[in-house]
């Protein structure tokens, strides 16, 4: 996993407050090879993004910026690249210009035909840091 672009923009939240906040966007790659979490037993495996780090305000922030279904039988072998989130990158501030360490974690959900519901976090992460001054540009 690898954070390639990564920017900052400091814009309105139209939906609550019209404070400004930061809005991040990051393009990344994903290479993984999922297909030995199937069995009899998955039906399919719920895929998630997480980027979490820490603010003034937040002990911890976390923020879900893609996910993926995969059914049993389709391929589960991933090798994206330069892929774009799926979901906005808010934070309720200005946490995110000039942080040093956002941490990117891939988790998934084993969905079985019967039995428990494992939340397994995979082994690695990947950090990067957000740039210290806002963009103008079109992103």
């Amino acid at each position: 996993m690898n954070a390639v672009k990564v920017v900052v923009k400091n814009v309105p939240d139209y939906g609550a407050s019209r404070e400004r906040n930061d809005l991040g966007f990051l393009t990344f790659d994903l290479k993984t090879d999922l297909s030995h979490l199937f069995n009899w037993n998955v039906k399919q495996l719920f895929l998630y993004l997480t980027a979490e780090y820490v603010t003034p305000n937040n002990e911890l922030n976390q923020v879900v910026l893609w996910d993926k279904i995969i059914l049993r039988g389709e391929n589960a072998v991933l090798d994206f690249k330069n892929m774009n989130t799926k979901y906005y990158f808010w934070d309720d501030g200005n946490g995110l210009k000039g942080h040093q360490n956002v941490t990117l974690t891939l988790s998934w959900n084993i969905i079985p035909n019967a039995g428990l519901l494992p939340n397994i976090q995979a082994i690695g992460q990947h950090s990067f840091k957000f740039p210290t001054e806002y963009t103008q540009t079109r992103v």
